[in-house]
């Protein structure tokens, strides 16, 4: 979606979209398991349609997920055959998918292998038998084209795509036609293609672990590597797809074990293992790219802190994971202005320009998660802008909760206040030409509007396919002059919506407090949902107006700080912010502006009086890292020579 300009358009999730559920094989290595239970019994349950793997009779953890917490317990399943797998999608397909077609909508789905397999089963009509012998490779995209009937219908080569008869490609494996188009080139998929029917028809490095050699690459040279771990084997298949597309890299370092790190912790004294990297983020080509908002190639959603002892400062601590913490459970808005951008950096009005994060604003955004995650954070709902550095900031905070399936709902009602012909300027270059005293009118005047772009500028929103693209905006109403003047251009009846060309803070008021009033109250704050808003400063300037009763002839004076997660507390009605366990006054270390005595006033107690004394802050969590007993028969463990007393130093305040 990054290329395609395109992470502002609508994502609907789905639990049958999710890959085939293994029951007691899941998260095992299949060379173990073919092993264990012979490589025939495990290929049969692997390239079977019918035969299901054992069921899973451990304590259902899917059941317990939040992401699944919404099923029933008959679409819980303990196990699937492909069959069942494909089953689940047919609704998704009939009641949403194929609606979409019908609307004249092009639609995308990003799924998994057998989901996949169900969908072109039911497009293509392809018969039981040979379902199962039809190859999904990763990261090919398949184009349909349907016809008013909503069959699929062959289309004419287009240079550069691949379109495939696939009866008899690979020998007769393949035994029916695909009408869909693989965009790939011809060489490079159809190793692809037989790579996938060799992970289909053997348990992938088993006659290598049988025989105790090295794995083969996809030239058929052995890797240096002399045995094969479950990490290893686990990732192997995905290595040899990235192999197709690039040169392998070097693999990285294990996850450090934290049992280990409570160890040496203990011994060496250093209790407190710091959270926030001081140094730059891994490239993103390095990382695993999850959902990347609009420019997100300067974006990856790693899971993990890899090589984090050495990337700290000295402001945050982090602890195992085997530890709880308490997730709060309590209705609450989380406001977060995206992270900085090169054109914050740079000092430059930024408007309803779609300016990226930079890589400072990555790290803020994801180090924003991790604080939300220490203090034991969740959310129901997420609201973005339509502008993708706000929709990245909210990827990025996401991915450190582990919550990335959480629905969000994009608005260009969010968006950043439109600077009109200031936008792109230099502030400085600006308050130089136009004086001081006419820049900050423009600037951080209530009312006061900067130039307005023409029609025809690239600035102007209009001449943004986003904006402009039928059924794109459906809540704003029509403009006559500007429908006059396309349907003139383009010689055609052409209807154009009312789009700002210059706003004043007030303006964009109009827009952002409307959405809070009609949209995110009613149906998330009064429903009790924890509530997460990523947008920009003045579209929050705005949500605060509201929520903090600022006087507008005062809100001008009010600065947010990019990146920190402001919390406002439904009950108590007042904003507050999350200690970051350094000790320092948040309120002088970040700038919030000479109006920052509106934002923190006092909270609003039970008996709806102000209260005389208001926490501030809500304080570090009290955490304490289990500390594991002895193994060693003389006694000789480091933990077990600790005295009481010192073990309970290893509570993290």
């Amino acid at each position: 979606m990054t290329e395609l300009s395109s992470v502002h358009l609508p994502v609907y999730k789905s639990w049958r979209l999710n890959e085939r559920h293994y029951g007691a094989f899941q998260g095992q290595s299949k060379v173990d398991m073919a092993i264990k239970l012979g490589a025939d019994e495990v290929q049969k349950f692997r390239g079977g349609l019918f035969e299901r793997p054992p069921p899973n009779t451990e304590t259902r953890e899917r059941g317990n997920d939040r992401k699944h917490a919404d099923l029933t317990e008959r679409q819980m399943p303990r196990t699937e055959s492909l069959y069942d797998c494909m089953g689940r999608t047919k609704p998704l397909w009939e009641d949403r998918i194929k609606e979409d077609l019908r609307k004249g909508r092009n639609v995308l789905v990003v799924a998994h292998g057998n989901s996949l397999r169900g969908l072109v089963k039911m497009i293509d009509s392809i018969p039981d038998d040979a379902i199962k012998d039809v190859a999904i490779p990763t990261g090919i995209p398949i184009v349909y084209k349907f016809n008013k009937r909503m069959q699929p219908v062959e289309d004419e080569n287009e240079e550069g795509n691949q379109k495939l008869n696939m009866t008899g490609v690979f020998e007769g494996i393949v035994a029916h036609k695909i009408r869909g188009q693989f965009m790939e080139k011809p060489g490079l998929l159809r190793e692809a293609l037989k790579r996938e029917q060799l992970w289909q028809q053997k348990v992938p490095g088993f006659d290598d672990a049988n025989n105790n050699n090295p794995p083969l690459t996809l030239s058929g040279e052995r890797s240096q590597q002399q045995q094969l771990t479950q990490m290893e084997q686990s990732l192997f298949k995905l290595q040899d797809e990235k192999s197709l597309m690039e040169e392998p890299s070097s693999s990285s370092p294990p996850s450090p074990n934290p049992i280990e790190q409570a160890r040496e912790a203990a011994v060496s004294g250093n209790i407190l293992s710091p959270l926030f990297p001081s140094s730059p983020s891994p490239s993103p080509q390095n990382d695993t790219s999850l959902i990347s908002p609009s420019n997100p190639n300067y974006y990856s959603g790693t899971k993990r802190l890899e090589n984090y002892q050495d990337k700290c400062a000295k402001n945050v601590v982090t602890f195992s994971n085997s530890v709880k913490v308490p997730i709060r459970k309590d209705s609450v808005v989380v406001i977060i202005r995206h992270g900085k951008t090169s054109h914050n950096q740079l000092g430059l009005f930024t408007g309803w320009e779609d300016a990226p994060l930079a890589e400072e604003g990555r790290d803020e955004a994801r180090n924003a998660g991790k604080l939300l995650k220490l203090h034991g954070f969740e959310f129901d709902v997420v609201y973005t802008s339509w502008l993708s550095r706000a929709i990245e900031t909210a990827w990025l905070a996401l991915d450190e909760l582990d919550s990335l399936w959480l629905p969000i709902i994009k608005t260009w009602r969010l968006n950043e206040r439109m600077y009109g012909r200031l936008t792109g300027l230099d502030k400085k270059m600006v308050a130089q030409r136009h004086g001081q005293d006419q820049f900050m009118k423009w600037r951080r005047g209530f009312r006061d509007r900067p130039p307005r772009v023409s029609s025809f500028s690239p600035l102007y929103p209009g001449n943004d396919e986003r904006y402009s693209k039928d059924g794109g905006l459906k809540d704003v109403r029509y403009s006559f002059s500007e429908s006059m003047i396309r349907t003139w251009e383009s010689g055609r009846l052409k209807l154009h919506r009312k789009l700002p060309k210059t706003e004043s803070l007030s303006d964009c008021m109009k827009r952002t407090i409307p959405f809070l009033v009609d949209r995110v109250i009613p149906d998330s704050i009064n429903k009790g949902q924890r509530v997460l808003i990523s947008s920009s400063e003045n579209a929050i300037r705005g949500l605060l107006m509201h929520l903090c009763d600022i006087p507008e002839d005062r809100i001008s004076d009010l600065e947010i700080p990019n990146g920190l997660p402001l919390i406002y507390d439904v009950n108590s009605r007042c904003i507050k912010l999350l200690d970051d366990g350094t000790g320092r006054d948040l309120t002088e270390v970040y700038n919030f502006g000479s109006a920052v005595e509106f934002l923190f006033r006092p909270c609003i107690g039970e008996d709806g009086e102000e209260e005389e004394e208001c926490n501030l802050v809500i304080d570090w969590p009290e955490i304490r890292i289990p500390i594991p007993e002895s193994n060693n028969a003389n006694g000789n463990d480091s933990l077990s020579n600790l005295s009481e007393e010192e073990k309970n130093e290893l509570t993290i305040l």
